[in-house]
């Protein structure tokens, strides 16, 4: 019997995915072998020894410790692209509201009414304070081209949009998903010279912190306007804020808000709603179960943000999933000890992710629990699990 713990309110589109024969899943759950968790912080959580997985219904996973899981062999997952269409459509929502700025002129119509004034007879006049271009043959650039940037980056070319799209690390897969009209450059300066609008798609680390500091915002286009529904690190607010008082910069919309930002009456501020529909929620849930399911039924991993994805096929009768380090000789030593205490591979599959290395192996026949010993107290293995 599995035990999950949650730690939000998880869709039960995605709960119900779990049998209750091999599932106990509550908020309450102790020794657990799998988390699922939305934005719940757990820098601070003290993980049991029991824990296997960490499965994340989003995308973002700055409130997951990842190092302590690595160190500890415990697989991180997260979702790319199930929340993909609701931010896409905030995207374009910001794109309006950016240019023409709809939530100041509701604000408004409303204050005229509040002040005793007959809305219907300043309207005209007023109307003029919230003039602003519209998208059609405006340039839009796309900082990162994953799952939502490839999104908005297609459906901005059918507002009739010359997209421009910059990506360091664009896979295969993610460029045939991109429309060939769209210019992928290669040098983000060509990508803030050309356009009007701006929105950023990356996730946050420290060597994206404050990637939209003075310099970049200086070399793009006086008015840009410039959307963050990524995370709030990413842009320097400082030099943001400077740039809307100058009128560099026409208007930021961002999914963070603070206290510091809103001083500015340029700055158009939404409480994260980036995944907050139904439909997105849901789409996380299951695929975050989905992909814990698999790992710990498994073994397999996918989208995993500490791990490599490595699937395998099941062969044998016993399925032995290792964690270890990324250096010289490790596979050898594996394989090495198996075959010296008699163990009949199957089937093997290795990949590594950065200093992380994950080794699947198949046995035709069950060992004896020295061997998967044995191979425990092998140097730079972290976690041996077996599946029957």
């Amino acid at each position: 019997m599995y035990r999950i713990k949650t730690f939000n309110k998880i869709s039960p589109v995605g709960l119900t995915r779990f049998d209750s024969e091999h599932y106990t899943v509550s908020d309450s759950e102790t020794n657990e072998d799998g988390i699922l968790v939305r934005s719940a912080k757990l820098l601070d959580y003290t993980f049991p020894e029991s824990l296997l997985a960490v499965s994340r219904a989003g995308v973002g996973v700055n409130n997951i410790p990842l190092d302590r899981c690595s160190e500890a062999g415990v697989a991180v997952f997260s979702t790319p692209g199930a929340n993909a269409n609701a931010v896409k459509e905030l995207v374009l929502c910001a794109m309006l509201m950016g240019s023409r700025d709809v939530p100041g002129s509701i604000r408004w119509v409303r204050e005229q009414a509040e002040s005793g004034i007959e809305v219907s007879t300043v309207v005209e006049k007023g109307k003029s304070a919230f003039i602003g271009p519209e998208l059609y043959h405006k340039s839009l650039g796309v900082i990162g081209l994953g799952a939502i940037g490839a999104l908005v980056a297609n459906v901005a070319l059918s507002l009739g949009m010359d997209v421009y799209g910059y990506d360091p690390y664009l896979s295969v897969d993610a460029a045939l998903r991109l429309d060939r009209h769209i210019h992928v450059v290669k040098d983000i300066n060509e990508l803030y010279k050309r356009a009007d609008y701006i929105t950023i798609h990356i996730h946050f680390t420290e060597a994206t912190r404050n990637l939209i500091d003075t310099k970049a915002i200086a070399a793009m286009k006086r008015g840009v306007r410039f959307i963050n529904l990524a995370r709030g690190e990413i842009v320097d607010d400082e030099a943001m804020l400077a740039a809307l008082d100058t009128g560099w910069v026409a208007a930021y919309i961002t999914d963070f808000p603070n206290n510091r930002l809103l001083q500015s009456p340029h700055v158009i501020a939404m409480p994260h709603l980036g995944a907050s529909t139904p439909e997105s929620e849901q789409n996380c849930a299951v695929m975050a179960v989905d992909e814990l399911k698999d790992y710990l039924e498994n073994g397999n991993i996918r989208n995993s943000v500490n791990l490599p994805n490595v699937e395998m096929a099941r062969s044998g009768v016993q399925r032995m999933c290792i964690i270890h380090r990324n250096i010289p000789a490790m596979l050898a030593n594996i394989t090495t000890l198996l075959s010296k205490d008699g163990a009949n591979v199957e089937n093997l599959t290795n990949k590594s992710k950065g200093d992380y290395a994950y080794t699947l192996v198949d046995l035709g026949s069950a060992v004896d629990q020295s061997v998967i010993e044995d191979v425990r107290g092998l140097a730079n293995v972290i976690r041996v699990r077996v599946i029957e």
